[in-house]
């Protein structure tokens, strides 16, 4: 999974880096919610010189949205900065902090293209291949990645995903095997966050959520819809004959949307962290360009679908070599275009010199 589950890189038609505006939406919403994660940072008293401030992003991928990210912590930090040091120094600019960058992604994204996109200016940046399960080296990776529960692929097993690849619409056995694999995931996540942040240090996470009242099944109106037509491709491939059955049932989406309940349930016992915020709040439909004439068509949104689709489950597919070349569906109904994209964020500060820290999230829902 490690060298697999990554954004299709490059910069054609399906590439990631073409087809993240829904993310970037997303994002947008959320960069309020990072300054004031920020805001919480606790600058440390230092001696001539700059001020040396080191951040980093895992899960940054192969499009410009971490970029966005690491734009605004210089932004921000650095008006905190000059702020603290209007008193100490003369010039406001001579406060003003160095800023180094960790991106941090699995083995296999596409850094070329990442890097290809950096602005050339006062911030040394370090790419790092292997997202973060364990802890990392050099300085903390700040995110997380699921796998599937084993006992999903295999077909003695009461969980067995037959004829899905998604966790959303199985069985009650399936759900509970995904809820386990999140609860395991996040728990080492937590300690492993936990032995890397600095105190006075911050972490800021996001994650796809659904709310409370919902199933671990019911992943939400965006996954299920967005989640069905890549499932079709697979049923079409085994109805045409060109894989069996089982090669789709052993193959799974590593993604679950969690509730608020469900991470408190891994964070309150842990204790490495304390949550200051959970939040559940709206995310961003499906992003076509306005500015094309057909963009209403629905052979334009089948495109967008597809290519966004492309770009998340290309990799995946075609290294689990279970099927011919057959990407998603090229045309949809016209309500794919209002389907929901929902994700969490999630926001934690590392307090004094102690053992435990805060948390701040922040949760997405499309109901």
């Amino acid at each position: 999974m490690k060298n697999v589950f990554c954004m299709k890189g490059g910069q054609g038609e399906s590439s990631y880096l073409k087809n993240s505006k829904v993310q970037f939406r997303n994002l947008q919403m959320m960069l309020r919610a990072l300054e004031e994660t920020l805001d919480k940072v606790v600058l440390p008293h230092h001696g001539p010189g700059r001020l040396l401030l080191t951040a980093a992003d895992l899960g940054c991928s192969c499009g410009r949205n971490t970029l966005v990210v690491a734009d605004a912590i210089v932004q921000h930090m650095t008006k905190l900065c000059r702020r603290r040091g209007k008193g100490e120094h003369g010039d406001d600019a001579a406060a003003d902090p160095e800023f180094c960058f960790y991106f941090s992604d699995l083995p296999s994204n596409d850094f070329n293209t990442l890097f290809g996109l950096l602005p050339h200016r006062g911030a040394a940046s370090s790419g790092e291949g292997g997202r973060g399960r364990g802890t990392t080296s050099p300085p903390p990776c700040l995110a997380r990645s699921m796998t599937v529960p084993e006992e999903v692929a295999d077909k003695w097993s009461p969980a067995y995903n037959k004829e899905k690849v998604f966790v959303h619409g199985g069985s009650e056995e399936t759900g509970a095997a995904y809820r386990r694999q999140f609860q395991s995931d996040m728990a080492r996540f937590l300690r492993c966050r936990a032995a890397e942040l600095k105190p006075g240090g911050a972490m800021f996470l996001v994650f796809l959520g659904r709310p409370s009242s919902a199933g671990p099944t019911d992943q939400g109106r965006s996954l299920s819809q967005f989640g069905a037509m890549f499932e079709e491709s697979w049923r079409d491939l085994v109805g045409e004959g060109l894989i069996d059955g089982e090669r789709m049932d052993s193959f799974n989406v590593p993604s679950y949307a969690a509730t608020l309940e469900e991470f408190r349930e891994v964070v309150d016992p842990d204790g490495s962290f304390e949550v200051n915020r959970l939040e559940l709040v709206m995310g961003s439909p499906l992003a076509v360009d306005d500015d094309d004439d057909d963009s209403h068509d629905r052979r334009a949104v089948g495109r967008t679908v597809a290519n966004n689709q492309r770009s998340v489950f290309a990799s995946s597919v075609r290294s689990s070599k279970r099927t011919s070349a057959r990407s998603s569906p090229t045309s949809c109904s016209s309500g794919c275009r209002a389907a929901q994209k929902r994700s969490t964020t999630s926001s934690w500060t590392r307090c004094g010199s102690t053992s435990t820290s805060s948390a701040r999230f922040h949760l997405c829902d499309d109901t």
